[in-house]
């Protein structure tokens, strides 16, 4: 349902609150449609249960137990988990402008998730998949630059896509330079740019005016990134061409922009970084999230010990006998 034209007393508080994200919390795109979605569905099951004119104050926690609870047979943990994060958020949101008394969310449980270990390349193969645009067209220039950043930088996608001309300093020739990114709650960091990343942007930057277009829009004009059509690149752009990259460069037709961003930080952790660092690199609130990168880690040094301990479980190292001190 679309609640934002619903007319409905319960759509119009939804739609109230999702133009709080978009406006004043100036939350990510991403996440006010998936809100949006979300909150949707609650708007046609209560007004299925309980009619159109359903109101705020009918809202209790059984009938948000009724719901979760016919979205649980087609729909993940991690999913439900989401829509219980956006109901939870609205009536606070609600609660602070006093539309509602309490928070009946505020009695759900949220499921068990299991997170699954982060998707990485080893190192070989990344170099593959950024090397393999290697023509001298000015989109190839681009997708081996924007290749080079996802992956140098550990950026996210949407922040990659946000960058405008003015982010970026090349520093000097041959060396690093760095990008101011805007993230996840409107958080402003600043990344280094590796000096493989830095080459390959200058080599793009000399060719990107060609795809500008006459009639460009002012955001064209200032974004770092364009498509073949004078626009800022698109999220679903750089999705696909990662995809065709992983491909071409390390066979993985399952290869998308947030394992570039998971590679960046597993190579760097296996290279003597430490967590802090990758935190405020990938521009993680928490450091619990990071800590994740430690499991794949720690899985891999465990392959290493069974293979190579003589004690481990793997083929133990021959007898070398007695040495010549007769131990």
């Amino acid at each position: 349902m679309d609640v934002e034209s619903t007319p409905s007393p319960l759509g119009n508080s939804v739609a109230r609150f999702l133009a709080y994200l978009a406006e004043e919390q100036r939350a990510p795109d991403n996440t006010v449609a998936a809100y949006r979605r979300d909150l949707g569905q609650l708007v046609s099951y209560a007004e299925e249960r309980m009619g159109p004119t359903v109101g705020l104050g009918e809202l209790d926690v059984l009938l948000l137990r009724g719901w979760l609870g016919s979205l649980a047979r087609t729909h993940r943990s991690a999913s439900i988990g989401r829509k219980i994060a956006a109901v939870r958020a609205m009536f606070r949101y609600l609660q602070r402008r006093r539309l509602v008394p309490g928070n009946p969310a505020a009695e759900l449980r949220l499921p068990r998730v299991s997170r699954p270990l982060p998707t990485f390349l080893e190192p070989d193969q990344m170099a593959q998949v950024v090397e393999s645009p290697h023509g001298e067209s000015p989109s190839e220039l681009r997708d081996r630059a924007i290749l080079e950043t996802l992956y140098g930088s550990g950026l996210r996608v949407s922040e990659l896509r946000g960058l405008d001309l003015e982010d970026l300093d090349l520093g000097h020739e041959g060396g690093l330079g760095s990008v101011r990114v805007v993230g996840k709650g409107n958080k402003e960091r600043v990344v280094p740019v590796g000096s493989k990343a830095v080459a390959a942007l200058r080599r793009y930057l000399a060719r990107r005016t060609e795809l500008l277009k006459p009639a460009s829009d002012p955001d064209a004009t200032s974004a770092l990134f364009l498509s073949r059509l004078g626009r800022r690149i698109s999220v679903r752009h750089v999705q696909t061409l990662v995809k065709r990259y992983g491909m071409l460069g390390a066979g993985r037709v399952d290869l998308h922009p947030h394992a570039m961003r998971h590679s960046c930080a597993t190579h760097l952790l296996e290279g003597g970084a430490d967590l802090r660092s990758i935190q405020e690199l990938l521009g993680h609130a928490s450091l619990s999230v990071t800590q994740r990168y430690t499991h794949t880690t720690i899985g891999r040094l465990l392959e290493v010990y069974d293979r190579a301990h003589p004690l481990a479980g793997g083929v133990r190292r021959a007898d070398p006998g007695p040495d010549r001190a007769g131990r």
